[in-house]
């Protein structure tokens, strides 16, 4: 009898031993370390969290996760709030963001996206610089009289030094008049700059771009206009119909100096994936109104074929050149915004000295 029972106590014996040492081995596996060329990035949206959506790909380091900090309650929020995001260092560039809620005051517009921009080409003369971006107003949509006066007043209250404009201003011809006339009230130093989007090249074209500019507003379509401070200069390059790559495929960064601070206007974040944008610092975009309906920080529907990567926010494309995408303003479709708050964008640029 005693001769049976031993090899069973031998093998309980030996699982045993097994099992210890793997523990072991799981408790003592290093905590992942991202070195400077790597990316981190960790957005809190006080609507829905997008965590991780706009991240590079470390699935590889999925299985090293050895935290025990729970998650900390969010605290209460007053009418307007400052919640910091996180920072991405990469290249020669670092970028830090937060979101300001609004009050009823700006009904229409939910929050200020800000981000600081540093970078290692931006001139001396440039540092503080103040950047107000905007895009898809779709006037009137949702976005109506109300909201457009709400927009005039943020935007002055940024005391900005340029307003960039990234298309899709209107949902009827008969709006384009008012709409720029209202916009025109917004003084900025370096002025008003756009390009188009898809609806303004569907309706209104030309009435848009004869209204801009007797507005004193200037249309970026494959053009570079130089924005010059102390003898120093940055350069805004704007795309012409960025979803005709057939005429419209050659990037107008492509021509410019790589040591020039250059941002790109583009309505659609998928023209910096679709064609090469070398030489550009820094892209900025719209179209897809942050999903418009965002549902556990993902859109079902979303006007890009790269899905969820471009939907909101900081992203990068392959060449690893920054992209800011703006969840914009109106609604197309249908007149609802869930889980993708209407914004405006204020980044302040910074040069880099590390």
């Amino acid at each position: 009898m005693k001769k049976t029972i031993y090899p069973f106590m031998l093998l309980a014996l030996l699982l045993l031993v097994s099992c210890k040492s793997k523990k072991n081995v799981v408790s003592t596996l290093p905590r992942p370390v991202l070195n400077m060329d790597s990316v981190s990035a960790h957005i809190t949206d006080t609507t829905v969290s997008i965590a991780g959506i706009f991240t590079p790909d470390h699935s590889q380091l999925k299985d090293l996760d050895v935290s025990k900090n729970k998650t900390r309650k969010p605290k209460k929020q007053e009418s307007v709030i400052d919640d910091k995001h996180s920072d991405w260092v990469l290249r020669g560039t670092k970028i830090t963001s937060s979101a300001t809620k609004l009050s009823s005051a700006y009904a229409g517009i939910d929050r200020v996206v800000n981000y600081d921009f540093t970078h290692r080409d931006v001139p001396e003369a440039f540092e503080g610089f103040r950047i107000a971006f905007i895009s898809d107003l779709h006037y009137k949509s949702l976005f109506k009289e109300q909201g457009l006066n709400s927009l005039v007043n943020l935007l002055i209250a940024q005391k900005a030094d340029v307003l960039l404009m990234g298309g899709d201003y209107q949902e009827g011809c008969e709006y384009v008049e008012p709409l720029f006339a209202a916009l025109s009230r917004v003084k900025t130093p370096m002025g008003t700059y756009g390009v188009m989007g898809n609806n303004d090249y569907e309706r209104c074209h030309d009435d848009i771009v004869c209204t801009m500019e007797h507005y004193g507003m200037r249309v970026l379509e494959h053009k570079v206009d130089t924005l010059r401070k102390d003898g120093q200069q940055i350069l805004i390059a704007g795309v012409r119909n960025p979803f005709d790559l057939a005429r419209n495929g050659v990037s107008p960064s492509l021509a410019l100096s790589p040591k020039d601070f250059v941002i790109l206007l583009v309505h659609t974040p998928d023209y910096i994936e679709d064609v090469s944008i070398a030489n550009t610092d820094l892209a900025l975009a719209g179209h897809t109104h942050g999903g418009q309906v965002r549902i556990f920080g993902v859109a079902p529907i979303l006007p890009s074929h790269y899905g969820n990567r471009f939907v909101t926010g900081l992203a990068y494309n392959s060449a690893k050149i920054p992209l800011i995408v703006t969840n914009g303003i109106g609604t197309s479709q249908v007149p609802i915004r869930i889980g993708a708050p209407a914004e405006i964008v204020v980044i302040t640029l910074h040069r880099l000295t590390e």
